[in-house]
């Protein structure tokens, strides 16, 4: 069995987005050689996400006006957590949205079903952060 590791880096300049990291990720599969096995896409901070669906910019407008129902931003003053931070309402956006998805490597491809891409969901935005990529298998 095989291993492979890669970080990606993102300093989104808006408080919010969602990135397409199909092809990074991709990329990094046909860098590990690895044919049959697992690939492991993960959110390193607690304020962002990492989620699969479809590329389509009215779909991620709805998620956008929904997530902001769920938890709004505003008043920062709703949130415990925002005593001396403003980013409670990032935390549940990551929560609702998840920290990680896994997908099946058959034939050196990613084994997705149809329409489907891997998204980096930004809620804090404005510093680094970062993505963890594990790819294992033969």
């Amino acid at each position: 069995m095989e291993s492979y590791r890669k970080e990606l880096w993102f300093e989104v300049p808006a408080r919010q987005a969602f990135i397409n990291i199909t092809p990074d990720v991709e990329a990094s599969l046909a860098e590990s050689g690895i044919q049959e096995g697992m690939a492991l896409i993960n959110a390193m901070h607690i304020t962002a996400s990492v989620f699969i669906n479809d590329d389509e910019k009215g779909l991620h407008h709805d998620y956008e006006v929904w997530l902001e129902k769920l938890a709004p931003h505003d008043p920062t003053t709703g949130y415990r957590h925002n005593v001396g931070e403003n980013n409670a309402d990032a935390h549940m956006k990551r929560q609702i949205m998840g920290r990680e998805v896994t997908v099946a490597i058959t034939g050196g491809r990613l084994d997705f079903g149809t329409w489907e891409q891997i998204f980096y969901g930004e809620f804090d935005g404005r510093r680094p952060k970062r993505v963890l990529i594990k790819i294992i298998g033969e």
